[in-house]
């Protein structure tokens, strides 16, 4: 397979780092929940403002999002003013769509400066330590199998379905979006958590293998599985997936030479 993607790159100044989190999901399974989650997601962005130089949100921020022309969602106002203040400080953000917010628009990019990217981009990024390549995407769609959400994909992105649910009045728009979401996999988190699958049954990792033959990178980084991975995908390339923050927590790291894998356990 050869695949050819968007190439961006990125100086990392000394000492500063490049975060990445996916999947906050915020929305579900419950208003509380969802604020008490939004909570956490901010103390941790407080955490790291001090030497982080590029934040990336790697999809599905929230469990659902739609932008009319002159209106949004109510609600995580917690969460974007944070977003803003960091954006104010000069900190990069970087946005990509999931499968739950792929009807993003330009609010975010206008509001923040943040690009949105909707498939996986090629990072170059250029450190004291040397050059490293990584590829970044939500991960919805890649790999061999899931045929059926494939599908249902191309009808989301298509403009015409797009358009027709814009005609609808956003409050009855935003209830159909909260009755789809209490279908999705985290709204019903407590009925089981996602397995591993093994190496040649895990999709992303396919994927992840099936670029590395042609499109070498150090890191593939991406969301949507809701599982926390670390795998190597061949001797000098690994595989990231940053899980879930229901029940995870999780976030990475890159200071230029090496990327780790945290879990944020706030002070109090």
């Amino acid at each position: 397979m050869s695949l050819s993607f968007q190439q961006k790159n990125i100086t990392l100044a000394p000492g500063r780092r490049i975060y990445f989190a996916s999947d906050f999901h915020l929305g579900v399974p419950t208003a509380s929940a969802s604020r008490e989650r939004e909570r956490r997601i901010v103390s941790w962005l407080e955490s790291i403002r001090h030497d982080a130089q590029v934040i990336f949100l790697v999809g599905d921020i929230f469990d659902f999002w739609f932008e009319y022309n002159r209106a949004i969602p109510k609600g995580f106002v917690r969460l974007l003013g944070k977003l803003a203040e960091l954006a104010d400080e000069g900190i990069e953000l970087v946005i990509f769509t999931g499968n739950h917010d792929m009807w993003m628009s330009g609010y975010l990019t206008e509001e923040l400066g943040a690009p949105i990217y909707r498939n996986p981009v090629s990072f170059n990024i250029t450190s004291s330590s040397g050059q490293k390549k990584l590829l970044v995407g939500h991960g919805d769609g890649l790999g061999p199998g899931d045929h059926t959400y494939k599908f249902l994909k191309k009808v989301f992105e298509n403009r015409f379905f797009q358009w027709l649910f814009r005609v609808v009045h956003p409050d009855l728009g935003m209830w159909i979006a909260s009755e789809w979401s209490k279908r999705s996999r985290l709204a019903n988190v407590n009925k089981g958590e996602e397995r591993f699958l093994g190496a040649d049954h895990e999709w992303l990792f396919q994927y992840c293998r099936e670029v590395e033959a042609t499109a070498p990178h150090d890191y593939y980084i991406f969301g949507h599985r809701h599982l926390v991975l670390d795998m190597h995908v061949s001797a000098h390339s690994r595989y990231i997936n940053l899980g879930e923050w229901v029940t995870q927590q999780h976030y990475a790291v890159f200071d230029g030479n090496d990327l780790q894998l945290k879990k944020f356990e706030p002070a109090n």
